[in-house]
């Protein structure tokens, strides 16, 4: 899976508390809202499926 990073500017505490939350969790910050947003997109229906493996059956 490629990675694309991009810039985030937030609160301070916000931004400690998250740190707070991932050493908890055993991840990283950016781990740990890697896995925020991705539980959170699942919720609401918005993550996108991943693709099938392509068939190796070929006619």
């Amino acid at each position: 899976m490629a990675r694309e990073s991009f810039l985030l500017r937030t609160d301070p505490k916000l931004l400690d508390a998250l740190r707070r939350w991932a050493d908890d969790d055993l991840r990283s910050a950016n781990g740990q809202l890697e896995y925020i947003l991705r539980e959170a997109l699942k919720k609401s229906g918005r993550l996108p499926e991943r693709e099938p493996p392509p068939s190796k059956d070929k006619k």
